[in-house]
């Protein structure tokens, strides 16, 4: 047990960064991501931007699946809903990225409460098949309904702030960075709040959450929306990145990528979301120089994405199997192990 860590107020109970070191790690780490654009070249400017979008979705995950107990594989699709959002108030009526990605997180939120509604009679498997349901509904609309461009998608003119064109890994950093942060800051505070509590209990056990008055269905839903929300503008952030939105661009696969993310960085903890999404968005990154390695010759892209899907369930199976807490819960033990050195845990 560490000392010095007696609180002296409820309000410093619930602090968020609850002491001085915890505070200037957390102002060293502003300053490098402010320093990194700088110094890094395009390569490290695109993973990063990539890293900051799948932590964004990721987080919306974890709320729904880690915090609330609800098992979704829709997370792709949600995002599929915010990017055509995107698109769609971009390319037919120039709205800027301060209106588009709102809107985005609105609709995806509208599109995950309608998912969530059969979430109150099913959950567990059974709530998984809803949700994969809802990413072949989607895929089916996207590809069909006319102002999506069919299977050909639709381009995304780059974000425009203050007269520039977001147009740039270095650029758009400047966009997806700051927001992916705000959502972390969010999520983090909600779990503080009663509604954040009320999830937890339904996680840990609904029938007794209902019995001490919390609203199953309402909160339930509540948690798609968010989640949902999320997963929306980090669909619209996705957008504005890549500048194109086609049906092929949100397959199911991608919805499992996010919850091996949660999986493998632990879930039911912010910090896991972000260490899933930055381990698992720098897997296929270490797959490719792998391949590229090995004498395959012309065939290695080819090869390399059943490689990925196997990696993937590698990952899944072998976390919960010996580390079910993820990457967060050894952060956690590298933590205490300095905080209490030279003394055993």
């Amino acid at each position: 047990m560490r000392i010095a860590t007696a609180k002296q107020s409820y309000a410093a109970d619930q602090a968020l960064f609850d002491t001085a070191t915890q505070r200037l790690w957390l102002c060293l780490l502003a300053a490098a991501l402010v320093v990194f654009p700088f110094a890094a070249n395009a390569y490290w400017l695109y993973l990063a931007c990539l890293v900051a979008i799948n932590i964004a979705s990721a987080t919306g995950l974890n709320i729904l699946t880690g915090y609330t107990g609800l098992v979704s594989l829709g997370q792709a699709a949600f995002m599929g809903l915010g990017a055509y959002t995107v698109a769609v108030l971009q390319t037919r009526w120039g709205l800027p990225f301060w209106l588009t990605l709102p809107a985005a997180g609105v609709v995806a939120m509208v599109g995950g409460v309608i998912v969530g509604i059969p979430s109150l009679r099913v959950k567990g498997l059974y709530l998984a098949i809803v949700t994969i349901a809802a990413s072949f509904i989607t895929h089916f609309l996207f590809a069909n309904l006319g102002f999506t461009g069919g299977t050909a998608g639709l381009q995304v003119a780059p974000a425009r702030f203050l007269g520039w064109d977001l147009d740039t890994s270095f650029r758009i950093y400047w966009l997806i960075m700051p927001l992916t942060v705000l959502m972390l800051l969010g999520a983090a505070n909600l779990f503080r709040t009663r509604i954040g509590r009320a999830f937890i209990a339904i996680r840990d056990r609904d029938i007794s959450a209902e019995v001490l008055g919390i609203d199953l269905l309402r909160y339930k839903l509540l948690s798609f929306g968010l989640s949902s929300c999320y997963a929306g503008v980090a669909g619209g952030l996705w957008a504005y990145f890549f500048r194109v939105v086609t049906p092929e661009s949100f397959p199911l696969i991608m919805s499992i990528f996010f919850l091996a993310a949660i999986i493998v960085g632990g879930m039911g903890t912010i910090l896991g979301s972000i260490l899933g999404a930055l381990f698992m968005t720098m897997v296929p990154e270490v797959l490719k120089l792998i391949v590229g390695w090995l004498p395959v010759g012309g065939d290695a892209l080819r090869l390399l994405s059943p490689v990925r899907t196997i990696v993937f369930g590698l990952l899944i199976v072998g976390f919960l199997i010996f580390e079910p807490h993820g990457l967060a819960e050894i952060w956690r033990r590298v933590r205490r192990f300095f905080h209490l050195w030279p003394f055993r845990t």
